[in-house]
């Protein structure tokens, strides 16, 4: 059995290093929260190129922010303008959250490798490879506040060695001003266009990284 969890666990390691190897691939990621959450994050476009751009677009309600990203450098838009995310992640307000969440975009492959490290034991059912994450693993998962009793696992989807979906599911309670509330979220990514996309990049962004 732990030889089998052994392979499990590198295979997916595996699929995460081909797909961040492929020459460009998009995704779409939603969140299902709670009814009773006050934040109910819309989805999330992506679209990335091997050792190029990375292109997203964050839906909060009917408003959508940009984010560009080109090595460790990232550029988002707040109110309408582009921002080194450096430059607004110390600010007050909106802004600051912009910002470090521009810092913290990661793609797909990245967020895949980043996870695993941080999970238990590796199981395999045909194409469906599925872990518990540890506790650090699921505080990983929130960008914000200090989750209480955080609980949660990770299953991912491969096809011909690579990821085509990750769900992700926590269970976690937070405070805000005094109040608990329940944090529970179902992140759902799911990968296409596997090299036939196109990333295009709005020439405010690209200045802003040049």
């Amino acid at each position: 059995l732990w030889a089998a969890d052994a392979a499990a666990k590198d295979e997916i390691t595996a699929a995460a290093k081909k797909l961040d190897s492929q020459s460009n691939y998009s995704w779409r990621t939603t969140v299902v929260v709670p009814e009773s959450a006050q934040f109910k994050p819309g989805p999330t476009e992506g679209k990335t190129e091997k050792d190029g751009f990375t292109y997203v677009e964050i839906s909060f309600g009917d408003n959508i922010t940009e984010v560009v990203k080109k090595g460790e450098k990232a550029v988002v838009t707040v109110e309408g303008e582009w921002k080194l995310a450096s430059d607004v992640e110390n600010e007050e307000g909106f802004g600051r959250f912009l910002g470090t969440m521009a810092k913290n975009t990661k793609t797909p492959a990245a967020q895949l490798s980043g996870a695993v490290p941080l999970t238990k034991e590796w199981k395999k059912e045909g194409e469906v490879y599925s872990a518990e994450l540890t506790a650090e693993g699921v505080k990983k998962q929130y960008r914000f506040g200090e989750p209480q009793n955080p609980k949660g696992g990770i299953k991912v989807w491969v096809k011909e060695g690579m990821p085509t979906k990750i769900e992700v599911k926590t269970e976690a309670k937070m405070e805000f001003k005094g109040n608990e509330f329940d944090a529970a979220r179902t992140t759902t990514t799911e990968i296409k266009s596997v090299g036939t996309t196109k990333v295009t990049v709005p020439e405010g962004a690209k200045k802003k990284l040049s």
